[in-house]
């Protein structure tokens, strides 16, 4: 008698998920000093974001008050526009960021999946395309 099985659905369950993990492991330590690079220039990049709105504002803000007599301080304005300026530069930088990583995780996992994906689905798959395709012309 032979002792060979296919494996259950909660085995091959385990096991596509132990790959994912492996792979993801591999990946990030393949890429660990790129993200530290990424991560200090993200820091350079917010940092720069918000300083630079807020000094244009501060020295905006001077050139008007030394130029003529206001009730309000334009310094102190500008100084919170800047502030806001640069804030809302730097979620904008850090939302596309973000929205890039998840579609490069998404991307790698549909590749993990494929490369899992057995055979004959794969081949299924093409012919269920195929066939739309057909249907379509």
């Amino acid at each position: 008698m032979s002792n060979d099985k296919q494996p259950s659905g909660r085995q091959s369950d385990l096991a596509r998920k132990v790959a994912e993990k492996s792979a993801r492991k591999l990946k990030s330590r393949r890429n660990a000093s790129q993200k530290a690079w990424f991560g200090l220039g993200m820091m350079g990049l917010v940092g720069w974001s918000v300083a630079v709105p807020t000094l244009i504002g501060v020295f905006v803000g001077i050139w008007i008050d030394s130029t003529g007599k206001s009730r309000y301080s334009w310094t102190f304005m500008l100084l919170v526009a800047g502030i806001i300026i640069g804030c809302l530069n730097a979620w904008h930088w850090l939302s596309k960021e973000e929205k890039d990583l998840r579609d490069e995780e998404e991307q790698d996992r549909m590749e993990q999946e494929e490369s899992v994906e057995p055979e004959g689905k794969k081949v299924e798959k093409e012919k269920d395309v195929n066939k739309e395709e057909t249907r379509h012309d």
